[in-house]
């Protein structure tokens, strides 16, 4: 990579954009304007290893050749149709996604707060045709210190008082239960749920992993009791933890799968709500939609993206490559790390807060040419490109035991 022509300093662009931007994020003090495989650029031509992947929008690195060539074909024939007609790609991105995950139908939307919120209104839509569920009495369960967006709606079942504080009156219908907790969870449930919605792995909390057995009991408990299991997959699915689906570690099928960043290949915004077609059929023209959910331009894109992980190659990399990754943190362990949870290439590290909070030790890692981003308190996450080397993961963890040291 050669760094682009400016005129302007990475200092004077974040000054740029304190007046005119709203203030909902506090980046790292970094300017990327160029980035390809798993390295980024800033706009001096400093170089980063990225060990965010944009949260695992960026699975397969930056500008993926095979995802680019996609772009870039689709560009030059057809980019939006809207759903008023068909589009020649929504076809078969739809069956090799449904075929991919084991599923039978496909609801395509954007982002991932709205598969999320889709997903929600298809529950109580399927409690009240389907189940039976007396008019506006559906209720849903979820996990405390969970992370599904932050629409008005999902922070209404947040337990994080950043995320709702100012944001009330809060959308009712939830009941929230410990994590990682059977009973809490089948005490929460009645013949009002239409749905438990979970994340197989708390991304958001800090790459939080439930005991084994929990989502294969979650299954059963949702089963026995009528209601649908959604799995929230947006981060931890399409090959992060060394599986397609992060459920897939234990012997699992969810009636709903919610999907969403790797699936647009860093490249523009796809999810998706994936399910029986018992449970997406409920569906009726005009009930939901998207003007871009479906555009010919994802299609194609999450058509590649779907070819990719059909090979296997980069769940296997993640399964392989995780490895180092957990030896690496091992090794670190009694040395500034007090803990980890790792699934994959996808990590929660847990740093001694004598050694700095998250933000300070990510901070300190920028200067070493790494980039982390932390959660709460002092603990930062992993998620490398699936496409990271073996020497370029080592090269990370060194300079973490480095800005520990």
């Amino acid at each position: 990579m050669t760094a682009p022509a400016q005129t302007r300093s990475s200092a004077d662009l974040i000054r740029a954009e304190e007046p005119v931007l709203a203030h909902n994020y506090h980046p790292l003090p970094v300017v990327v304007a160029r980035a390809e495989g798993s390295w980024v650029e800033d706009v001096e031509g400093r170089r980063y290893l990225d060990m965010l992947a944009g949260y695992s929008a960026l699975n397969f690195g930056h500008r993926h050749p095979a995802l680019i060539d996609a772009a870039h074909r689709q560009l030059d024939r057809l980019t939006l149709t809207s759903r008023a007609f068909h589009n020649d790609r929504l076809a078969g991105f739809a069956e090799r996604l449904a075929a991919l995950t084991g599923q039978d139908m496909v609801l395509p939307m954007n982002t991932g707060a709205e598969a999320v919120e889709s997903g929600i209104k298809v529950a109580r839509k399927w409690a009240y045709d389907v189940k039976g569920v007396p008019a506006d009495r559906a209720t849903i369960v979820v996990a405390a210190d969970n992370f599904h967006g932050r629409t008005t709606t999902i922070v209404s079942f947040s337990t994080d008082e950043s995320a709702r504080a100012g944001f009330g009156p809060f959308t009712p219908g939830f009941r929230i239960v410990p994590y990682n907790d059977l009973p809490a969870l089948e005490a929460a449930v009645d013949e009002t749920t239409a749905a438990v919605l979970l994340e197989p792995i708390q991304g958001e909390a800090g790459v939080v992993i439930p005991d084994q057995g929990y989502l294969a009991g979650v299954r059963e408990l949702t089963r026995r009791a009528g209601c649908l299991f959604i799995a929230d997959e947006i981060q931890s699915g399409l090959g992060r933890t060394g599986r397609t689906l992060a459920v897939e570690h234990e012997p699992v099928v969810p009636d709903v799968l919610l999907l969403g960043k790797a699936l647009g290949g860093g490249i523009v915004p796809v999810s998706a709500v994936v399910g029986r077609r018992d449970v997406l059929g409920v569906l009726r023209p005009g009930e939901h939609g998207s003007t871009f959910g479906g555009n010919p331009l994802a299609a194609a894109v999450g058509t590649a993206v779907v070819e990719l992980l059909e090979t296997g190659e980069f769940q296997r990399r993640a399964d392989e490559l995780g490895v180092v990754l957990r030896d690496g943190l091992a090794a670190l362990a009694g040395k500034g790390v007090v803990g980890f949870r790792a699934r994959g290439l996808w990590a929660g590290v847990d740093i001694d807060p004598a050694f700095g909070t998250g933000r300070e030790i990510s901070e300190r890692l920028l200067g070493e040419g790494v980039l982390v981003k932390d959660t709460h308190g002092s603990t930062i996450r992993l998620a490398p490109p699936l496409t990271i080397t073996a020497d370029e993961l080592t090269g990370a963890l060194a300079a973490l035991e480095k800005v520990l040291a």
